[in-house]
């Protein structure tokens, strides 16, 4: 070794390799269920029983819910998403499914880097317009 070759490293190569970055399902689920509650027609996530739970969480401070209604799977480098959504009366289901679908594919592809190969959407319930919510009858009865 020649004079000053103690001192030199070897290359660590680009910082993309000098470390794995691990993405929680829960990350997917909270950015996939913002995603799907901005398309007009959806009217809530999750059905029944997980809307009855969320409405108490929803009264803990912190405890609010983004991910009800929404499952990831995520993998190394690809993630598939199932979504229980409500509809608003009046909307075309197929559309608003396509939407959704559309929304949630580029919020978690563009702020993870996973591709997303699929997005399941289960269409539980139909929002009437005389309905009363769940958490509105819920927050009256206490």
């Amino acid at each position: 070794m020649g004079p000053g070759a103690a001192g030199r490293r070897a290359p660590l190569g680009t910082p993309a390799t000098r470390g794995r970055t691990t993405i929680a399902d829960g990350v997917v689920e909270k950015i996939a269920g913002l995603a799907a509650r901005d398309v007009v027609g959806v009217h809530a996530l999750g059905t029944g029983l997980s809307r009855t739970f969320g409405a108490v969480r929803d009264r803990v401070p912190g405890g609010k819910s983004q991910t009800r209604g929404v499952k990831a799977e995520v993998g190394e480098v690809q993630t598939a998403l199932d979504l229980d959504i409500v509809v608003d009366y009046g909307v075309s289901i197929v559309e608003v499914a396509r939407t959704v679908r559309e929304n949630v594919i580029a919020a978690v592809e563009r702020m993870t880097g996973l591709e997303v190969v699929e997005v399941n959407i289960a269409v539980g319930d139909v929002k009437l317009p005389d309905d009363d919510d769940d958490e509105e009858a819920e927050q009256r009865v206490q």
